[in-house]
């Protein structure tokens, strides 16, 4: 019996006409609807330029122009339409080798053969005028325009940051960029790469066999428009930041400035500094290695990276936590023996017994083992070692040893000692003996200039502070930045700070360790350090705010080997500053001249 096959056989032609049908649709589809499909298949006389937004504006916080753009552009290269061309004039064109060249080209056909890519980056607009006249000359090469960063201020370069090519990893990270493009490599420009860079627009081009544009595709129906990206609006004083820089010419060392009312970062050097505008640009890739092999370390930013024992400028912290611990009373008097005094000799003779008020005045270095003995001993505390904790806890309170988390790139952390530290370090049997440096901010305890000066406004407050940062606002002056309006409450009594105030103002107003950093108009309040640096010269250190009741400005400086007192450099620098800000004009110009002509780098 034979079997029946014939419907089978109309499966088969309906499974046939389905998938033809099928096929229809999306050829249909491809070639009349989707015409992005189009775009791909005429690439070859349609261009895909990618439009760059322009590049965020940063301003100081009086909104002047601390970093602007200048028009610029980009040598793009689409390998596989490269037709034979004089090379030799090619490279004398762009000012690059023939080695140069091959590397670049060699780069661009392991990126892609089909694709554009970056060539040669960052022409200036001078330059691109004459490149222009002769590209028809060199098939598969087109300029794409860009921007670069302009610095008006010419100061501020740690601060601000750069910008540089992607890297592989940026690649991978973000989707957003591709070959050639730009990103934030440090600074503000990397932490708010984000707002900064804006959203890239498309625009589809008829070009030429010689890559002459010669009109839009479907007059722009495709093209989208870029988006600019965000202005920031920063704490930095773009005048004071450009003098403290002056300042400090020819030293090595910090100065950082805070609004104790805010945390905003009023100025922030570190030098040795350089000018931020020769990271712009072709020659970006050779000035940096020449920055970055400088012995001096201009990369280096010391006001956020470099910590240091505070020394003197940590006894008001001392003082403040024996008066919270009752250990002591503003009244409670120690003596000296000056020079000879055990175990801990003074810097100086002076008058002996003296109370609180006049041991900051003094600096007096017995005074202050003493209440730091005394706060370690403490017997409500129990134990050397809890006493010990407490004051850990307390002096963290202040913003040390920890970092603020805020937008300053590569802060560290700086040291607090913990008990479990010295457990480690001596087996478990230490006392307040042992660890008596600390009392006088030596040993094992390191602090940033940023934590110095945050320090300063926490007593300029009166027992708070406002984690310090760099950008108040985004977008617009009004959208300010929330999350950095969070009060601090460091854990001593808002009562205890008066004496402390009142030692600082005699410190600088009435015959102590820092005359030279008086204003004749400003109550200032202030300290000087000494920092032993068993490495060369000591280093100067002084912290200060003005005015005394209502502060505007809080700082701290430091002068590396400068070998003597605070009072000799860091006080007169900080002055200064305090006058530039609250004034806005220096006129003690024989105080000015004195820190200008100062060398304290190049050997005698």
């Amino acid at each position: 019996m034979k079997k029946n096959y014939s419907d089978r056989k109309f499966i088969m032609i309906g499974v046939i006409s389905i998938i033809g049908m099928i096929f229809l649709a999306r050829l249909f589809y491809v070639q009349i609807i989707e015409e992005e499909y189009a775009l791909s298949a005429d690439s070859n006389v349609i261009r895909k330029n990618i439009i760059y937004p322009a590049r965020g504006i940063i301003y100081d916080r009086n909104e002047k122009i601390m970093v602007a753009n200048n028009a610029a552009y980009d040598l793009m290269v689409i390998p596989r339409q490269l037709k034979d061309f004089d090379t030799t004039r090619f490279c004398s064109l762009l000012q690059i080798s023939n080695e140069e060249f091959i590397r670049r080209m060699d780069k661009a056909k392991k990126y892609s053969r089909y694709k554009a890519s970056l060539f040669l980056g960052q022409i200036p607009k001078e330059e691109f005028s004459y490149l222009q006249e002769t590209l028809y000359d060199f098939s598969g090469f087109y300029v794409q325009e860009r921007t670069l960063r302009r610095y008006p201020y010419r100061s501020g370069a740690l601060n601000l940051g750069d910008i540089g090519e992607v890297n592989r990893k940026d690649l991978d990270r973000d989707a957003f960029y591709r070959s050639g493009d730009y990103i934030g490599k440090s600074g503000i420009e990397k932490f708010y790469e984000k707002e900064l860079r804006g959203e890239k627009g498309v625009e589809y081009v008829m070009v030429d066999v010689m890559n002459r544009k010669k009109g839009k595709y479907k007059e722009g129906r495709f093209d989208t428009l870029a988006v600019n990206g965000k202005s920031l609006y920063t704490s930095l004083d773009a005048e004071l930041q450009l003098y403290g820089e002056l300042l400090m010419k020819n030293k090595l060392g910090s100065i950082v400035a805070i609004e104790p009312a805010t945390g905003e970062i009023l100025s922030l050097v570190s030098s040795p500094s350089y000018d931020p505008s020769i990271l712009v640009g072709r020659n970006r890739g050779k000035n940096f290695n020449l920055l970055l092999h400088d012995t001096l370390k201009p990369l280096y930013n010391r006001a956020l990276m470099a910590a240091y024992p505070p020394g003197s400028t940590f006894k008001m912290l001392n003082a403040l936590i024996a008066l919270d611990e009752h250990v002591v009373t503003i009244n409670t008097e120690f003596s000296c023996q000056g020079t000879v005094s055990k175990p801990i000799k003074c810097s100086h003779n002076h008058i002996t017994p003296l109370g609180m008020i006049y041991g900051i005045q003094q600096s007096c270095n017995p005074y202050f083992w003493n209440t730091f003995r005394n706060t370690l001993n403490n017997p409500k505390a129990g134990s050397v070692k809890k006493g010990f904790e407490n004051w850990s806890r307390k002096v963290r309170s202040f913003g040390l040893g920890t970092k603020f988390n805020t937008d300053l790139m590569y802060e560290k952390s700086g040291m607090v000692p913990s008990v479990e530290y010295y457990d480690k370090v001596y087996r478990g049997v230490w006392n307040a003996l042992t660890v008596r440096s600390l009392a006088i901010g030596q040993g094992e305890l390191l602090i940033t200039p940023l934590q110095l000066a945050n320090l300063t406004a926490a007593i300029a407050n009166r027992g708070f502070y406002f984690r310090p940062h760099l950008v108040k606002s985004i977008g617009e002056p009004s959208n300010i930045i929330s999350k950095y309006n969070e009060k601090q409450e460091v854990e001593i009594k808002a009562e205890h700070f008066a004496p402390i105030v009142e030692g600082m103002r005699r410190v600088v107003q009435v015959g102590g360790t820092a005359r030279r950093g008086a204003m004749d108009s400003v109550t200032v309040c202030g300290k000087t350090g000494t920092v032993q640096n068993p490495h060369g010269d000591d280093h100067s250190i002084f912290i200060a705010f003005a005015p005394m009741d209502n502060p505007r400005i809080a700082i701290a400086v430091v002068v590396e080997n400068a070998g003597d007192f605070g009072g000799t450099w860091a006080a007169p620098i900080a002055s200064l500053m305090m006058e530039k800000y609250l004034n806005g004009v220096v006129i003690r110009k024989e105080k000015e001249k004195r820190i200008l002509e100062a060398d304290l780098i190049t050997p005698d």
